[in-house]
């Protein structure tokens, strides 16, 4: 029976051969929602759940990214700071108000460095 562009099977395997390329372009990194809005940049008309079954079929993956630690866990007993500064973070002065931060940064093996900082309101420098 005609489906108006060709044997099925035949535009799988083309567009199974496209969906490599641009796989082995990216590094074999994109996933199939990257491979989709490239295949149409090139101008092939496909939906995105097409390209995902032909990459799952054909063993074709993109790479993950790792999953989020969560380095903090709130006590839901302790007591609420309060908002002293009411989320108005400017000063009309120098040393009118200081804001503060705390970052993880990943570093090998698994484990995390502890960045703080502390910053004026008025001039927006790094005090420490």
């Amino acid at each position: 029976m005609p489906t108006g562009c060709g044997e099925p099977a035949a535009a799988d395997a083309a567009l199974t051969r496209r969906i490599r390329k641009v796989h082995a372009e990216s590094g074999k990194t994109y996933g199939a929602k990257r491979i989709t809005a490239e295949l149409r940049a090139g101008g092939v008309v496909v939906n995105r759940k097409r390209v995902e079954r032909l990459m799952r079929q054909h063993a074709v993956q993109g790479r993950r990214l790792k999953r989020r630690h969560r380095t903090t866990i709130p006590d839901p007993a302790a007591q609420a700071v309060p908002d002293l500064l009411r989320r108005n973070f400017t000063a009309s002065a120098p040393n009118g108000a200081w804001v503060g931060d705390i970052t993880y940064l990943p570093i090998a093996g698994g484990k995390f460095l502890c960045l703080a900082t502390v910053i004026d309101g008025y001039s927006r420098r790094l005090l420490g």
